[in-house]
């Protein structure tokens, strides 16, 4: 199992690239560790490796992925999350706990946040809409990544018009959030409930508008028309 991940360490430190490391690090307010590596050779190389992993359990899958989580290295992390989403018609109900665990203990920056919640657990969570109750949990966490993660782990599937009731519970919860990554978090989550509910998520805005943080309304009413912008606005 080690030898795996020797050796996809090995590729991403071939493909290391200083000025990639460098100007990413530009769209992170938190030191992140970096390969400098662009994503979609970093998509190619988790590809291929999963090839070699069919025979693999569930199990050794998650092992997997932790040891590339705990390195702390954005790529590794990217990789993990490919591999996790990969394997997501065998999830099962204790898979929340492992998510849960990699959320608090390793996520360390928005774009391994997003990456394990809109593909990984919002996957699960459309399998498995009960535990939609746990995220509550994850909003009074100490940890921004916990909170943020209970938003954005509810983005897709609020593109498609399901958990209305949730996202406005979460909002709710959330709404006071000092954290500018967590307003974004919400915000984002708002946003795309209105692709199916817009009317719902207007009026969600217009009645909690004097309280919402400006970051949060901006990203919520972002893809509304300019009239009903407006209207939030002032």
């Amino acid at each position: 199992m080690n030898s795996i991940i020797k050796k996809i360490r090995q590729d991403l430190q071939k493909k290391a690239d200083k000025n990639i490391q460098n100007s990413s690090q530009r769209f992170f307010k938190e030191p992140v560790k970096l390969y400098g590596i662009k994503t979609p050779v970093v998509d190619q190389i988790g590809k291929a490796y999963f090839v070699g992993l069919k025979e693999k359990s569930k199990a050794e899958i998650f092992i997997l992925c932790e040891a590339l989580w705990k390195s702390g290295y954005l790529e590794e992390s990217f990789i993990a999350c490919r591999w996790s989403y990969m394997i997501r018609k065998n999830f099962q109900p204790e898979d929340f706990r492992i998510f849960s665990k990699w959320v608090d203990n390793y996520v360390n920056n928005w774009a391994s946040c997003d990456t394990l919640c809109n593909h990984t657990i919002g996957s699960f969570l459309e399998m498995y809409p009960e535990y939609s109750a746990e995220l509550k949990n994850w909003c009074q966490s100490p940890n921004r990544w916990m909170r943020r993660a209970a938003a954005v782990s509810l983005i897709i599937p609020a593109r498609h018009g399901k958990f209305l009731k949730d996202i406005f519970e979460l909002a709710d919860i959330l709404l006071l959030d000092k954290d500018d990554l967590v307003q974004k978090g919400y915000g984002w989550m708002l946003k795309s409930a209105g692709h199916a509910h817009w009317q719902e998520v207007f009026e969600y805005v217009l009645a909690n508008k004097k309280v919402m943080p400006r970051t949060a309304l901006r990203y919520a009413i972002e893809k509304m028309p300019k009239g009903l912008k407006n209207r939030a606005m002032h």
